[in-house]
């Protein structure tokens, strides 16, 4: 099951990296997007990659601490090696090609990596679509941050082809994968998607039975609703929040500064999720028309330039 064309579905902000990590690996790499202004939305994320990929490699000349996992396998490279590097993620920048057309994304893929909204209603309705125009070998997975793969499987068409791959995010520095299956997937389809995984040059980490929230996202997100909490019902702000973390515990980043890397929508999406938003009274209500207000004004992370901070 070797794997060349792969397909991503999405250009958020893990859509975009898995798109270009994959470009810059020497996969060919096709992009879907909804609409023409879904792309033009788009590229700004992947020429800011492109910058960052450069600038990355360049410093890494001189400093070792700048070394990124998913940029190189030996942190002990030449100044020549490193521009060689810097050429591929150029060229990536340059060989990823957009579409609109379904028929255009999946006529040879190998692969289709999902990364559209967190809903499951839209997530169906793109699988359904995309069904109608896959060739029989496509494997398909999931980006989905809380979404388990059983929940979405049989909408596929093909569930003994479908699979979670979840990355976490900058996944040029933070190269992680966690691979997750469904009772129903092909074991050998699973082993494709670890050894892809591999080859993207991130660390597959493999997990034997379905989780909500995989490994990461099992740790992480409770750790994010809780501030989320502090802040909504009017504990304390984000600023406190986040220095008492950083503070107490040595953290580099507090909460609300990987939030706004996260993506605020993400994280809207995801507390919506939770049954008690029904309730206006309840904590998770309240979070939720806490990062809703934050939305409706534009400010949904860094990508926009705001989100609980402001970014140049």
């Amino acid at each position: 099951m070797g794997i060349e064309n792969v397909v991503v579905a999405g250009g958020g902000v893990l859509g975009s990296q898995i798109a270009y990590q994959a470009a810059y690996k020497g996969f060919n790499v096709t992009v879907w997007l909804r609409s023409e202004g879904s792309i033009d939305r788009a590229k700004p994320k992947f020429e800011q990659l492109r910058q960052t990929y450069l600038e990355t490699l360049e410093v890494m000349k001189t400093d070792p601490a700048a070394y990124c996992r998913g940029l190189a396998d030996s942190p002990e490279l030449a100044a020549d090696q490193i521009d060689q590097l810097k050429q591929k993620a150029q060229q990536a920048f340059e060989a990823i090609r957009f579409t609109t057309s379904y028929e255009q994304a999946a006529c040879n893929a190998d692969l289709v990596i999902e990364a559209i909204a967190e809903d499951p209603a839209q997530k169906d309705a793109f699988y359904a679509e995309l069904a109608k125009h896959l060739p029989e070998q496509t494997i398909l997975v999931t980006n989905s941050s809380t979404l388990l793969p059983s929940q979405m499987a049989q909408a596929t068409g093909r569930p003994e082809k479908f699979l979670a791959l979840h990355f976490a995010n900058r996944i040029w520095r933070n190269n992680t994968a966690e691979v997750m299956g469904h009772p129903g997937t092909d074991a050998a389809v699973y082993n494709a998607v670890v050894q892809f995984a591999a080859d993207l040059g991130m660390v597959p980490l493999q997990l034997h039975k379905e989780q909500p929230g995989y490994i990461l996202n099992s740790m992480l997100v409770p750790f994010l609703n809780a501030a989320e909490a502090l802040y909504a019902t009017g504990v304390a702000d984000p600023e406190t929040i986040d220095k008492t973390w950083m503070l107490g515990t040595g953290a580099p980043l507090g909460p609300f500064r990987i939030l706004d890397i996260v993506g605020l929508t993400t994280a809207y999406n995801i507390v919506v999720l939770d049954p008690r938003t029904k309730d206006p009274d309840s904590v998770p209500a309240k979070i939720a028309a806490a990062l809703k207000e934050r939305i409706d004004a534009g400010k949904t992370g860094v990508d926009a330039g705001e989100g609980f901070y402001r970014y140049r």
